[in-house]
């Protein structure tokens, strides 16, 4: 090979009497690389919950007493679950709105806007935030969604009694352990979405009801319902089940709005009946709205944007919209637009329209019954809702206040206390200064712009919230980032040292002895910075990930330093090399970074797949009619393969049922089975196909063994077409087809190992061995991808062959190079070119179309289960998840037994391509890293673990995979492994 393939083989490498150590050296090197990358990658992958994923919630502050009467003596909040703003204020068909009495509430009474959520939009973190200021925890993501993991203060707390009906879901959560509060909800099983859900409403109405009446014979319950900073809160489940089960736009769930207002017309005159005194204030709201496709839980306006409607003490009285209403665009936290007007269909132009965030509730109901606000709580006070005059006004927003910046203060003292160089929040370093200014100004009675350097200092607190919840991420990402690249480094290096010829170039042997004494220099020098650092961060009582993180980076960087000169050396190399040269690995490097990022992007989008493969399949038709003096048709199938397999990732990823396409599968697999078996045997004594065919079609026991799988794929499209009619005629799976089934499927994968050992003869034994099992699993268009996919693997067996073939005929007619050259890795193994890189890039290309070809495979849910159908009915969670599971492997192992085969042929090392895999991979790994989410729908902080996870996983599923196939590949031969045709480029 010339220097014009550069610098991943060049010509002098140097056979000495150690081949045979150094293979033992390589093969223990490349074990111990692999438990590194394990390991790495394991506590990598956990360092996401240590900076995205910690609870913003503390304790161990006191509560801030309010210095104001309170408003009222009681509070009733109604929340109604997936209430829609729009579906509340507009009319209906007929002109009539749905809610009347609400409506004259707005325009007579009380005020009204919009509370804007922020995702996710789900019923838990939604009262989390309305009863306790604060929204969603991250940290919930350790407990599945399902709970609160921290502990936490609510309204409900500080209340003096709390009352609260509804479900099950939602009211334990804030009362199951709170002493004073009295409770009830449903029974789970009253949640069926087949019925309407309205009644679920009115039960937790006739509870409330049924309270007041208990009172008139219980004295004990009058005196506690006579007490002051009383609470009573119904929860309303009716609009968010009749909106899951019948749509929003249906008649159930907008009757279910009628109700819900009905039932607070009734909730009033209860209690205004019952209490007499005009010292009650009411909230009327909802936690999240409803899509147009009955869920919830992103982003979208329809599920942010929820009615928010107050009145009674304390509360201000309608007033006429100026034209400053919506000036504070910008604040709030669903980031949509907020400054656009009141739609005309509401009706309410005229009325002022008071917008809140969600959190902005909690203080609103505490500082109208008189309580400190929540201690967790984040949200600020609305003053357009509260009915005060301005000195009340300011003691109720310094308050609110002073309860955020003792959170700011306890996260300051938590963090200033456990860090040996803490860097405090500078805009709040004179906190106290500002707090007696505030102060002063009240005494003298400038409480305008004593309110202003209160929200001012309001926000400031906020903002040092965020800026100790975040207090580590710069260092702990600096530090993950550079052991990622630390390990990419280190890869670079052993794929450079043990599967190149540069070694050899670089170095004489007389410098060894000098590097092994600069290596244990810096090896010492790297353990006294561990050691150091440890100290450190023991003393700071760190998390103990903390030590692994950062202990793991440190020594990746110890022995990238301890190769420096073998860096110096390669740098000086380069620099040697022409401009060309150089020019041509840039190119290499920067189209190896654009093929990952193009895989990233494909993991929200799997269309990209389709304009690839037609991009694809027209660059290497024209490269390979460029290259091939000869008529050929192979330049032809490439692209036509290529082109097949784009189709299917245009295709929905819930797979509709379609037996008849399954059964025509299997018809097209034979096909396709039939055609490689006669290429086999009709291609004796032509040179191109020479390194890939049999030369020795005579044994009859191959020839038996072809027809045997053939027939099996036929039997297993017979039984696809028996046993789905006999299910869908007798609702069950008959047990001679769930037997025949089983047999058919485990007896077919066996057949493989019994083939013939050259490579397309295993190959097709390969195909044709998961064909069964694959078909048997299929339900609709994934069996038709199975056989395109094998297509595309073929050309990309051919464009190998291809290149070699060209290779072996330009070398033949320019000059013969040494063996040595070739065979020093392995037996049959020679150096790693630069051009080889292809190899594990289309590789990863095909992968990750294996991952989205029908499906995404991030989530397990996208997956039809009725694919096991046809091997169990009877539910057994395990044993279908591994079916599934195994149906999804099907085309991962196709992948990697083509790419075993063709570095059989091309004798390139299979363990060089597959860090080099893993080095690509790593380069997604820091992406989907920088892409992990915090906020958003649970779906989408969800998909960005999962990809992450599945990325960092890889260098231990792929090797998985490795293993496994090479029960297939390893004893594949070649006509390339003959030493005439060790000539390589």
């Amino acid at each position: 090979m010339g220097v014009q393939d550069g610098i991943l083989g060049t010509g002098d490498a140097q056979a000495g009497e150690g081949v045979s150590r150094k293979r033992t050296w390589l093969k223990r090197r490349e074990r111990w690389l692999v438990v590194l990358g394990v390991a790495l990658h394991a506590v990598y992958m956990l360092s996401i919950f240590d900076i995205y994923f910690k609870t913003p919630i503390v304790h161990g502050m006191d509560r801030v007493a309010p210095r104001f009467s309170a408003p009222a003596k009681r509070l009733v909040l109604l929340v109604a679950d997936g209430l829609r703003a729009d579906k509340f204020y507009e009319p209906d068909s007929e002109g009539h709105f749905r809610a009347p009495f609400l409506r004259s509430i707005i325009k007579e009474r009380g005020r009204w806007g919009v509370s804007h959520a922020r995702p996710p939009t789900e019923s838990r973190p939604g009262h989390v935030a309305i009863i306790a200021g604060f929204y969603e925890d991250p940290s919930a993501v350790t407990k599945g969604w399902k709970a609160n993991p921290v502990e936490f203060d609510s309204v409900f707390n500080r209340s003096k009694h709390t009352y609260a009906f509804g479900s099950p879901d939602i009211v334990p959560i804030f009362c199951g352990a709170l002493p004073h509060s009295t409770w009830n909800s449903y029974p789970h099983e009253f949640e069926d979405f087949a019925t309407d859900a309205s009644f679920l409403d009115e039960w937790s109405f006739d509870q409330f009801q049924n309270l007041l009446d208990r009172s008139f014979t219980d004295e004990d319950l009058r005196e506690a319902l006579q007490q002051d900073n009383l609470v009573v809160f119904l929860h309303l489940l009716g609009c968010d089940s009749n909106g899951h089960a019948h749509r929003p736009f249906s008649s159930i769930y907008l009757n279910n709005v009628k109700v819900v207002d009905h039932i607070a017309k009734r909730v009033f005159d209860l209690v205004e009946g019952y209490y007499k005194d005009n010292r009650t204030a009411y909230v009327f709201t909802a936690d999240h709205g409803m899509s147009d496709k009955g869920s919830h839980g992103d982003g979208h306006p329809s599920n942010t944007d929820t009615p928010l409607v107050v009145w009674g003490a304390g509360v201000k009285y309608p007033k006429s919209a100026s034209v400053s209403d919506h000036s504070d665009h910008g604040r709030f936290v669903d980031e949509h637009m907020h400054d656009t007007p009141t739609p005309t269909a509401w009706g309410l132009s005229g009325i002022e329209r008071v917008d809140v965030n969600q959190a902005d509730i909690a203080p609103l109901m505490s500082t109208l019954i008189g309580l400190p606000c929540p201690m967790n709580s984040v949200g600020n006070l609305p003053l357009g809702y509260i009915d005060m005059n301005e000195a009340e006004e300011v003691e109720a927003v310094l308050s609110n206040t002073k309860q955020i910046l003792n959170q700011f203060l306890r996260k300051s003292h938590i963090k200033q206390s456990n860090t040996l160089f803490f860097k405090p929040f500078k805009p709040l370093e004179h906190y106290m200064s500002v707090v007696d200014q505030i102060e002063e100004l009240i005494s003298i009675g400038d409480y305008k712009a004593a309110l202003k350097r209160s929200e001012d200092l309001r926000s400031l607190a906020l903002e040092g919230l965020h800026y100790f919840q975040t207090y580590d991420w710069l260092m702990l990402m600096a530090v993950i980032t550079s052991g990622y690249i630390g390990w990419m480094l280190y890869l670079v290096l052993h794929v450079l040292q043990s599967y190149t010829s540069l070694p050899g170039v670089l170095f004489r042997k007389e410098r060894a002895v000098q590097q092994k004494k600069g290596t244990r220099k810096i090896l010492v020098c790297g353990s006294a910075a561990m050691g150091l650092v440890s100290m450190i961060l023991f003393w700071e009582q760190s998390p103990p990930l903390y030590h692994a993180y950062i202990a793991m980076t440190i020594f990746l960087w110890t022995r990238i330093i301890g190769e420096h000169q073998f860096l110096k050396a390669l740098w000086r190399y380069l620099r040697g090399e022409k401009l060309n040269y150089v020019l041509k690995l840039l190119a290499t490097l920067a189209v190896s970074v654009m093929i990952a990022e193009f895989l990233v992007n494909s993991f929200t989008e799997r269309k990209l797949y389709t304009w690839c493969f037609l991009f694809a399949g027209v660059t290497a038709f024209c490269y390979l009619f460029y290259l091939t003096p000869w008529r050929s048709q192979i330049p032809a199938f490439v692209c036509l393969a290529c082109w097949f397999l784009s189709g299917f990732t245009l295709m929905p990823a819930e797979i509709p049922d379609n037996n008849p396409l399954v059964i025509s599968s299997g018809v097209m697999i034979t096909v396709i089975g039939v055609a490689a078996r006669w290429l086999d045997k009709h291609a004796e004594g032509s040179k191109y196909w020479s390194s890939i065919c049999s030369r020795d079609m005579k044994k009859s026991k191959f020839s038996v063994l072809f027809l045997l799988q053939v027939l099996l794929v036929g039997l297993s499209s017979m039984m696809v077409s028996l046993s789905t009619s006999h299910r869908m005629q007798n609702q069950e799976l008959h047990i001679l087809h769930q037997f025949l089934n089983w047999l058919i499927a485990g007896s077919s994968m066996i057949l493989p190992l019994f083939s013939e050992n050259t490579l397309l003869s295993r190959l097709t034994s390969i195909f044709l061995g998961f064909a069964p099992p694959f078909l048997l699993l299929s339900i609709g268009y994934e069996a038709v991808f199975y056989g395109a996919l094998s297509l595309a693997l073929m050309a990309w067996l051919l464009f190998e062959n291809t290149l070699l073939y060209l290779s072996k005929t330009e070398k033949n007619t320019v000059s013969n190079m040494s063996m040595v050259e070739n065979a020093v890795l392995e037996t049959d193994d020679r150096y790693l070119r630069l051009s080889d890189v292809r190899i594990p890039l289309i590789f990863m290309v095909l992968f990750n179309v294996a991952f989205f070809g029908t499906g995404n495979f991030a989530s397990i849910a996208s997956f039809e289960i009725s694919s096991v159908y046809r091997f169990i009915t009877v539910f057994s969670p395990f044993l279908m998840a591994a079916l599934l599971i195994f149906k999804l492997f099907i085309p991962f192992l196709l992948v990697i037994c083509t790419f075993s085969a063709i570095a059989k042929l091309i004798r390139v090392p299979r363990s060089g391509c597959y860090f080099l895999v893993i080095l690509f991979s790593d380069v997604m790994t820091i992406h989907f890293f920088f892409l992990v989410r915090n906020t958003g729908s649970w779906m989408e902080i969800g998909n960005s673990i999962s990809h992450f996870g599945i990325v960092s996983a890889q260098v231990v599923f792929v090797l998985l995979l490795f293993a496994l196939t090479d029960i297939y590949t390893k004893d594949i031969r070649t006509r390339s492994d003959r030493p005439s045709s060790r000539k390589v480029r």
